[in-house]
């Protein structure tokens, strides 16, 4: 295999950075090995145990904050204070569950025919996670703190743009005290992917990504008979009412479409204006877009970050061009940067409809789409019509009105004046091609135990 696919590139510069080699069949059947020992012995220790290793490896977070900041920014380009954040909020949920593991995982006592019945939670056992490059820190995080604290083992094969980063999360758990195989970083292509989860010692099997790589995933988990829990693309709304405080809208709008390059699942892809006030909206949103400056994402007055890499950006400006041609009208961007680097100028587009692939497809950059629509149930139809069910926002003054329209999202995360994003205490997850499963909150670490009935007599 060559080392090309696993070498990494600055795309603040384009410049090669380092090679990465993939691990070979020796050490991956070593690896295995070690995790399916670790799983007896783990599944055995008490949930305080777990619990304060978990606390460590978010004191160790917080003291390399700086340092994991620079590896995140060197390999997919992520602006240095958003980095920062992630590795905050990685902590957090370490935190989190740390407190919260021993009530979530507690014996559940049910009334039944039984001298006594309940319902024990029971870790599953080695668990390979398939993580995505753009939050490289918090994805794996928020599916590894509950995995871990549940008394499972964690394999992480990392996206092959930041095998340093995946490296990184491993040098945490080691420099927290985590014995031997409980959570190993793997470099792996993707037949090496659907080996490891048909291997008898795999338990189970979490994937953040492409519905392209969701399918392959849930495919070969269906096969092989493991538990899976898929996260995969969305294409969020982001509804205007014509009661919404629109200074406050616009300044959201613009942070949920343009944070990380625009690179989020959970980025509002498509705002759906109503006709009242479109105009005030386009207006203002347009303005502010046209002023966010790319530049080096270590400078604290950049305001737009590289993509990842240049073939997504490429790929993004064949969707943008495919809409203009086909009668879209751009209001700002629309091109690459001059300074160099895969960045791509934040971009507006108007008159997107069916048929363009800015209408079907994801649009997984600094790009925002705009509909007017005449009322609130034109607005929901076309928020709802998407192969994708994510999440989704609505604004307007009226809180009760806007609750309502929250329920009626067809999607896995609803928000009500405010952008759409994760937190520890609620289950985060999508519906439709946006895949199935939850994570975080009690949910999230219910999804890889078994929940085993005892019955007494």
């Amino acid at each position: 295999m060559s080392l090309m696919q696993f070498e990494s590139v600055d795309p603040a510069t384009g410049k090669r950075t380092t090679a990465h080699a993939p691990t070979d069949s020796a050490r991956l059947d070593g690896v295995l090995e070690d995790a399916t020992v670790q799983a007896t012995h783990w599944a055995e220790r008490p949930i305080s145990e777990r619990a304060a290793l978990l606390e460590r490896v978010a004191t160790a977070l917080e003291s390399r904050r700086d340092e994991l900041a620079d590896r995140v920014t060197s390999e997919m380009g992520k602006l240095t204070r958003e980095v920062l954040a992630e590795v905050d909020k990685c902590a957090w949920v370490c935190r989190y569950y740390a407190a919260h593991a021993a009530a979530f995982l507690a014996d559940e006592e049910v009334a039944s025919g039984a001298e006594r019945s309940l319902i024990v939670h029971q870790p599953l056992g080695v668990l390979l996670a398939v993580m995505p490059w753009n939050f490289p820190f918090w994805q794996v995080f928020r599916f590894a703190a509950p995995a871990i604290a549940a008394g499972d083992v964690v394999l992480l094969k990392h996206a092959s743009n930041v095998v340093g980063c995946g490296q990184a999360i491993a040098d945490l758990f080691e420099q927290a005290g985590a014995p031997t195989g409980l959570f190993s970083h793997l470099v792996l292509s993707a037949q090496q992917v659907g080996q490891v989860i048909a291997d008898r010692r795999v338990r189970g099997v979490t994937l953040t990504g492409s519905d392209t790589a969701g399918r392959a995933v849930a495919s070969a988990a269906g096969k092989a008979l493991k538990k899976s829990v898929l996260e995969l693309g969305g294409s969020d709304p982001f509804v205007v009412l014509e009661d919404a405080d629109l200074e406050r809208t616009v300044d959201k709008a613009v942070l949920a479409r343009f944070m990380n390059a625009g690179q989020s699942r959970i980025a509002a892809k498509r705002f759906i204006v109503v006709d009242a006030v479109a105009d005030a909206f386009l207006q203002r949103l347009v303005n502010r877009v046209a002023r966010l400056r790319p530049g080096d994402p270590r400078d604290p007055d950049t305001d737009i970050a590289p993509m990842a890499r240049a073939d997504l950006r490429d790929t993004l400006h064949a969707q943008v061009e495919d809409a203009i041609a086909r009668g879209a009208r751009l209001l700002t961007g629309g091109r690459a940067w001059d300074g160099g680097g895969f960045f791509y100028m934040p971009t507006v587009l108007t008159g997107v409809k069916p048929g363009m692939r800015a209408y079907s497809e994801e649009l997984f950059g600094p790009v925002a789409t705009v509909f007017r629509v005449p009322d609130e149930a034109t607005a929901l139809r076309l928020a709802n019509d998407t192969p994708f069910g994510l999440g989704g926002s609505v604004w307007t003054r009226d809180r009760e009105r806007g609750l309502a329209f929250a329920r009626r999202l067809e999607c896995g995360c609803a928000f009500v004046n405010e952008l759409v994003k994760s937190d520890p205490r609620l289950p985060f997850g999508g519906i439709k091609a946006s895949g199935y499963g939850r994570e975080l909150s009690r949910l999230g670490i219910h999804e890889f135990v078994n929940s085993k009935t005892i019955w007494v007599d």
